[in-house]
């Protein structure tokens, strides 16, 4: 008879397969993800050029540097506008095809392995494609703007400071939006065609139809594409660096752009680890806050169903 509260041997065995298992994770996880955060996070508070042992303890003074400093401010004010254009233009553009992908076109396999296309390349290689294309001299987009008389106005693109922000936005829809593309487009193909049928049959029109049976059940679908969106906005790095290296007059830098200028180039490393606690903490909140307030009824949904097919 085995003693009272002592844990049956499968049981122990269960718990040793699972450990063995998830430690090779963990301990990835940990060396990856977990170490460089609590390392930044302790730089942050130093003034440290990055050599040695950080020593010159600052407290918050890097962070107070950020309140003041117009470069990082400036940041966040074109983080925000490339945030708002996706959720006002890119997103809605994506949605627009994926309705369109969704009909009985002739040839719509190929139109939607053309729109997928651009996301499959890496940043860096749209980053120098576009590059060619804004060319001052025999880029594609002066040849496009003399052919409809607006001269050499592609030449401008990238080297004003007024438009820098735009063509970087451009350059990014094209980058992304057919993976927002097929992202709306798997989620209208699950939605039953007796749900159109129904709403047909009660007189709906195409845009009735799409108003109240197609845009709420897709509801999901658009809520986690400005997930995503928002976040990698937040983030981006690699494709504005080749496309601008945040010029021209830094008007084009964004958030990672300014760390990696200020911990690679000026040494300015204690600086810059705070600049990359900004960023974790801003994409950590806003995860927190949008799972919290608007994936909670789509999260609690999908708990209910699993639990239900048990």
């Amino acid at each position: 008879m085995r003693p009272s509260g002592a844990e049956p041997p499968r049981r122990r065995r269960d718990w040793r397969t699972i450990i063995l298992f998830l430690a090779p994770a963990l301990v990835m996880f940990g060396l990856l993800v977990l170490t460089p955060i609590v390392v930044a996070a302790y730089a942050s508070f130093f003034n440290w050029n990055g050599f040695g042992t950080p020593t010159n303890f600052i407290g918050l003074d890097n962070f107070r540097r950020l309140i003041a400093d117009e470069i990082f401010l400036g940041d966040l004010e074109r983080t925000l506008l490339l945030i708002a254009l996706s959720v006002a233009v890119q997103l809605p553009v994506a949605l627009a095809l994926a309705m369109l992908l969704n009909q009985p076109l002739r040839g719509r396999r190929v139109y939607r392995m053309l729109f997928f296309a651009p996301y499959v390349l890496s940043e860096v290689v749209t980053a120098i494609l576009f590059t060619m294309i804004f060319s001052p001299n025999q880029g594609l987009a002066n040849h496009v703007t003399r052919l409809i008389g607006l001269g050499d106005l592609g030449a401008v693109w990238l080297a004003d400071t007024s438009t820098v922000m735009y063509s970087v936005f451009l350059v990014i829809s094209w980058k992304y939006f057919g993976f927002h593309t097929i992202l709306y487009l798997a989620g209208r193909q699950g939605i039953p065609a007796e749900l159109h049928e129904a709403a047909a049959l009660d007189g709906a029109g195409p845009w009735h139809a799409f108003r109240y049976v197609t845009l709420p059940l897709l509801g999901p679908t658009i809520r986690v594409s400005v997930f995503l969106s928002i976040l990698g906005t937040i983030q981006l790095f690699d494709m504005v660096w080749v496309l601008t290296g945040g010029g021209p007059i830094r008007a084009s830098e964004t958030l990672a752009i300014t760390m990696f200028q200020e911990g690679f180039k000026r040494f300015h490393v204690g600086y810059a680890s705070a600049i990359s606690m900004v960023i974790f903490l801003l994409s950590l909140l806003f995860g927190l806050l949008y799972q919290r307030f608007v994936l909670r009824r789509d999260l609690q949904g999908a708990i209910t169903t699993m639990g239900d097919q048990r």
